[in-house]
C-alpha cells in the first residue's frame, strides 16, 4: 500500500456522502482517479438507476483514464443490473490499479469485481477502512440481516424527561437540534412513530428544511394496533407516504386517502421483528424511531437498534414528568448500556451518538 492510498480512499469515502440522502436503496459510494500524482477525475453515485461513482468519475476526467489509479470507497459491482458492471468499466477503460476502501456486502458482489479486475489483470489492493465500512452501514445491515439500520432519536432534560406530565412538551431542546433532526430525517428511508404521538402532537414528521428540497421523503409508519390515527392529522391528509401497521382484526375504512397504505401483523405493532422485515423488503437501508416512551422502550428491551442520537438540554424538569423510555427492569445488571462513539455541541443542547454496548 503506497501512503497515498488511505487518504485518497478517506477522501472517496467523503466524496460518497455527497449521495447519502437521494442514492437509496443503493449505497453510497466515492471514486477519485489519479494519474501521475494528479487527481483527474471526481465521482459519486447520486440517483438509484443513474450512472455509479466510477461511471461519473470518468465522465468528471473527460473519459480518457488509461493508465490511472482508480480510489473507489466501495468494490466496484460484478453484474449488470439498471446501470453496466462497473468491474467491467474500469477493466474497458484501460485503468491500471485499483484500491478499493471496503468489500461490498452484496452476494451478487462480494469479491467478484476484485476478482474480475484482478483476472483483467490489473492490480487491486482492499484496504478495508473502518470508515468506507461506516459509509455502508445501513445498506450492509438490509443485505445481510433483510431488516434496516434502526436508529433511535430523543429530546430530553438532563433528567430523562421529554415533557411535563400534562404532555406540554414545545420545546424542551432549542431550534439548532430540532433544525438537525431535519437531516437525520432527510437520511433516512422511513420513520416510525406511535399512534400515541399521532393523536397528542399531530406530528408531520416530514422534511421540511430547504437545504435537503432534492431529497426523497421518508416513508411516515405509524404503529396503531386499532386504527386510531385521526383521518384530519397531517400524516392522512398531506399526501405523503404513510404506513398505519395494524392487527389482523382491526376494521379499516374501505378507501384511504392518496399516500396512506395499511400493513396487518398477527401481532399488530408489537411484531418489531415483523414489520422490519417488511420495510427491508421494502429496500429500507435507514430507519428513524421518533416516538414516545412506550415505542422507544419496546425498540430498546427488544434490542432491535443500532445508533441512538440522544440531544439533552441543559434543564430539569423534576418528578412531574414523562420520562424518554417505558420499560422496568428489577436489577442494574439487566441495564440496556450503550456507548458513547460521537458528543456534539448543537446550539445550547449536547448531541450524543450511542451504539448498543455488547457484554
Amino acid at each position: 500500500m503506497k501512503a497515498s492510498d488511505r487518504l485518497f480512499i478517506q477522501a472517496a469515502v467523503l466524496l460518497a456522502e455527497h449521495g447519502r440522502l437521494t442514492c437509496a436503496p443503493n449505497p453510497t459510494v466515492g471514486c477519485i482517479i489519479v494519474r501521475n500524482g494528479q487527481a483527474i477525475g471526481r465521482g459519486y453515485h447520486e440517483y438509484a438507476g443513474q450512472g455509479h461513482a466510477e461511471v461519473n468519475a470518468i465522465a468528471d476526467a473527460g473519459g480518457d483514464v488509461t493508465g490511472s489509479t482508480v480510489y473507489v470507497s466501495l468494490e466496484p459491482c460484478s453484474f449488470i443490473g439498471r446501470t453496466p458492471a462497473c468491474a467491467q468499466t474500469l477493466i474497458d477503460a484501460g485503468v491500471t490499479r485499483v484500491v478499493i476502501g471496503a468489500l461490498d456486502p452484496n452476494p451478487r458482489v462480494a469479491g467478484n469485481g476484485i476478482a474480475m479486475l484482478k483476472a483483467a489483470n490489473i492490480e487491486v489492493e482492499l484496504l478495508d477502512l473502518v470508515q468506507a465500512r461506516n459509509c455502508i452501514a445501513g445498506f450492509t445491515k438490509r443485505i445481510t440481516t433483510n431488516r434496516p439500520f434502526v436508529r433511535l432519536k430523543s429530546a430530553s432534560s438532563l433528567d430523562g424527561a421529554i415533557a411535563l406530565a400534562d404532555g406540554t412538551s414545545q420545546w424542551i431542546t432549542g431550534s439548532q437540534a430540532r433544525a438537525d433532526v431535519q437531516y437525520w430525517r432527510a437520511r433516512s428511508d422511513a420513520i416510525i412513530t406511535g399512534v400515541g404521538t399521532v393523536v397528542d402532537d399531530d406530528p408531520r414528521l416530514n422534511v421540511r428544511d430547504e437545504r435537503y428540497a432534492h431529497c426523497h421523503q421518508p416513508l411516515r409508519v405509524v404503529l396503531d394496533a386499532n386504527a386510531r390515527t385521526p383521518s384530519s392529522s397531517h400524516l392522512m391528509c398531506d399526501g405523503q407516504p404513510t404506513l398505519l401497521v395494524h392487527a389482523h382484526a382491526t376494521q379499516v375504512p374501505e378507501q384511504d386517502p392518496d399516500g396512506v397504505e395499511r400493513l396487518f401483523l398477527k401481532n399488530g405493532p408489537t411484531d418489531l421483528q415483523g414489520l422490519l422485515d417488511t420495510l427491508g423488503n421494502r429496500g429500507c437501508n435507514e430507519v428513524l424511531v421518533e416516538a414516545g416512551p412506550g415505542v422507544l422502550g419496546s425498540f430498546l428491551k427488544t434490542n432491535l437498534w443500532d445508533e441512538w442520537i440522544c440531544y439533552l438540554a441543559p434543564k430539569a424538569l423534576g418528578g412531574n414528568t414523562r420520562q424518554l423510555a417505558d420499560f422496568n427492569i428489577e436489577k442494574l445488571a439487566d441495564s440496556i448500556d450503550a456507548k458513547v462513539v460521537d458528543q456534539a455541541r448543537i446550539g445550547d443542547d449536547v448531541r450524543l451518538t450511542l451504539c448498543p454496548l455488547v457484554r
